[in-house]
């Protein structure tokens, strides 16, 4: 097949991915309502004092980005396979390496780019110093994507599953505890004058090797969960 008629259908399927995200603004908007919800209650919790607040601003910022993360990806191949979508998919002619990346690049936009995004704004009511902010935006969008291919990933193995977004915590939890230290690590040397480039690099790089490896975990992941 040419690689025009290829790239038509990558595009029907970022937009159809784009169309059912934005049909469903409940399950679109989750990650960000929970976001803002628990960054409200942490003041709460841990007392109004801007300095403690300020001291762990990195930190809080970004365990809650991660569990943020989460919530989308127990239903992200779910409504393909409850209607048969998923089957076309696996038997189509072109690879399934190719026609899974429309899923991560709509997971990544709604739960990495999205959450970028409005993170200054949390910032600041944390307390977070300025010089911390644009990193901060810097660091969830490279993260966040890492964690989105690995999210999937967790998804493709538990599709059809019952209660499969528990088992996808655990699955995929500790593969995201690097890109939360590293994530944290850049907000935390930004505001303490250090050189935060490293870790920037290193998220990148992760991100790369997620781009270049995951989908074809997700693809295997795919047919054996299909298979089963």
């Amino acid at each position: 097949m040419s690689s025009g008629a290829s790239g038509s259908i990558y595009g029907a399927l970022l937009r159809r991915q784009l169309t059912l995200a934005l049909r469903r603004p409940v399950q679109l908007l989750n990650p960000a309502l929970f976001f803002a919800i628990v960054i409200v209650l942490f003041p709460l919790g841990l007392g109004p004092a801007p300095d403690t607040l300020s001291m762990f601003a990195g930190g809080i910022l970004w365990i809650v980005a991660l569990l943020a993360n989460m919530l989308g990806a127990e239903t992200l191949f779910q409504g393909d396979y409850d209607d048969g979508s998923l089957d076309q998919l696996l038997i189509a002619e072109q690879p399934l390496y190719f026609l899974v990346m429309p899923y991560l690049l709509v997971q990544w936009l709604l739960s990495g780019v999205l959450l970028a995004l409005l993170s200054p704004l949390f910032a600041l009511m944390l307390g977070l110093p300025e010089q911390g902010i644009v990193v901060l935006m810097a660091s969830l969008a490279l993260g966040c994507g890492v964690m989105s291919v690995l999210g999937a990933i967790g998804a493709a193995l538990t599709v059809g599953l019952r209660r499969g977004g528990i088992l996808i915590a655990l699955l995929v939890t500790p593969f995201y505890m690097p890109v939360l230290i590293f994530g944290a690590g850049a907000v935390n040397a930004a505001v303490d004058g250090l050189a935060f480039a490293p870790y920037l690099a290193i998220l990148g790089a992760m991100f790369s090797l997620a781009l270049a490896l995951g989908p074809v975990a997700i693809s295997a992941a795919l047919r054996i969960s299909a298979d089963s």
